[in-house]
């Protein structure tokens, strides 16, 4: 795609301008890191456009506290760009569903609850549903009706979902996924998660 040209343009009676700004559903998946900064990256962009972001960290725990939370906080406190608002779901959980995870269960759901009524509002521009696959994946969320509200969501919503496992129809429906896939990592050798580089 030289020059950010599509390499189809196709008969669907949309103009150019109406194409270019369709509100897109974003997939970030795979087992490579990058996910979540991935979307955080989109996160920064639509701070610089003056979009209000909502994120909801449906995995990483409430007490965890991450880089790009504080970055977007400042930044939505700076009153140059959108606004940012953070919502925890999780209480601290991993990539492998553990024994006993009722609350963290009824948490996800909770979560989603609020995203349904928040897209229903157009609440925001940008919504980060960081590590929202586990859930689904998991069977604690309803794949099939995430992707029908999703899909018939109102005006020019942006959604970025991150996390391993992304199921099928959300996979089908999703207008860009990315699968974040492993090369090497610095874990492979014994070395645990450092300052800076994963928070």
């Amino acid at each position: 795609m030289p020059k950010g040209q599509p390499s189809v343009v196709p008969e669907d009676g949309m103009t150019t301008r109406q194409r270019r700004n369709r509100p897109l559903v974003v997939v970030h998946t795979g087992i490579g890191k990058g996910k979540s900064t991935a979307a955080f990256g989109l996160a920064l962009r639509a701070w610089n456009q003056g979009w209000p972001i909502g994120v909801f960290q449906f995995v990483k725990s409430a007490k965890w506290k991450v880089g790009e939370e504080r970055a977007l906080r400042v930044l939505g406190d700076s009153g140059e760009g959108g606004s940012v608002a953070w919502h925890k779901m999780g209480e601290g959980w991993s990539w492998v569903q553990r024994d006993a995870q009722t609350d963290n269960e009824e948490k996800a759901r909770e979560g989603w609850e609020q995203v349904k009524r928040d897209l229903a509002a157009e609440t925001y521009r940008l919504y980060v549903l960081d590590e929202f696959a586990y859930p689904m994946h998991w069977g604690w969320v309803d794949t099939d009706e995430v992707v029908a509200v999703l899909r018939d969501r109102p005006g020019t919503q942006h959604v970025v979902i991150t996390g391993r496992n992304a199921p099928e129809p959300l996979v089908g429906l999703a207008d860009l996924v990315t699968d974040m896939s492993k090369v090497k990592h610095p874990m492979d050798a014994g070395q645990k998660g450092q300052r800076g580089i994963e928070w």
